[in-house]
């Protein structure tokens, strides 16, 4: 008889507390070029995605493939170094799957972090934006099929899927540290190709601020299972037809890149602001 997704989220919970002991306060789902921030947890555990039961792989350039436990900022952290795709042929299902398993881990807080495509022409290349909210073009859905209510509700609410307490939080960490962030909606879509420009005028009449091609999915799931939410994109490129000029993966880790210790530095400041104003469970 095939194990439910209960059954699967927690035998692979169990695998990753085989190989460490750690209760992680705080879950991190790291994106494209992002995945160092992991590499500053202390005392940490590196796990291959491969050796985790269920857990799905990615060969995506930037995103290593590995679940990393540790400390930082005083904060016991889980972190994922990349992520899979719908594009590369998962469910959105499958693509949410490790989220679950950081929050049946312990983590009753994800920060999901993204590289995306601007369509604020106002955002140069490297600006960060706090997610506020977000707009799902993505055909599949992360809770589509039989729901388990040992997750979740089968309707669970959106309303503030990006908690706004949170939000709130990470601004102030972001300025008592000098560091711009901006706030928009992000934009999922199925990739792999690039937006066309007509593609990027649609999004930006509906509302969008950001377009890529991950973490609504794992939101989804993070919600269904009652953890709250932190999104920051990294504003990587200018999207197709705002400035003229192809696209490529290259331009989006460079810039990933190129950030990356600001991107760090806001993630720090946002532990440390999570502990301070007891948002975290000891």
């Amino acid at each position: 008889m095939t194990d439910s997704l209960y059954e699967r989220v927690h035998a692979a919970a169990q695998a990753v507390r085989a190989r460490s002991p750690l209760v992680p306060q705080v879950g991190l789902i790291l994106g494209s070029g992002l995945g160092g921030f992991a590499d500053g947890l202390s005392g940490a555990t590196a796990i291959d995605y491969g050796e985790i039961p269920q857990f799905p792989t990615s060969n995506v350039v930037g995103h290593r493939g590995r679940l990393v436990l540790g400390e930082r900022s005083g904060v016991r952290c889980v972190a994922m170094q990349g992520r899979v795709h719908f594009y590369e042929g998962h469910s959105a299902a499958t693509v949410a799957f490790p989220a679950r398993v950081l929050v049946a881990l312990g983590a009753k807080l994800i920060i999901v972090t993204n590289a995306a495509g601007g369509l604020n022409p106002a955002w140069p290349a490297g600006t960060l934006m706090l997610i506020r909210d977000h707009i799902n073009l993505l055909p599949d859905h992360a809770l589509r099929g039989p729901n388990d209510e040992r997750l979740g509700p089968r309707f669970p609410d959106m309303t503030t899927a990006y908690a706004p307490e949170l939000r709130a939080l990470t601004r102030q960490a972001a300025a008592g540290a000098g560091i711009e962030l901006v706030e928009g909606v992000y934009l999922a879509i199925s990739g792999p190709t690039y937006e066309t420009p007509a593609e990027i005028a649609m999004m930006q009449r509906i509302g969008g601020d950001a377009v890529g091609m991950s973490t609504v999915p794992e939101v989804c799931v993070a919600r269904h299972m009652g953890a709250r939410v932190i999104g920051i994109s990294c504003i990587t490129n200018a999207a197709a037809g705002i400035t003229g000029l192809p696209l490529s993966h290259d331009e989006v880790t460079a810039t990933a890149n190129r950030v990356r210790a600001t991107f760090e530095r806001l993630l720090d400041e946002t532990l440390t602001a999570l502990t301070a104003q007891q948002e975290i469970e000891p």
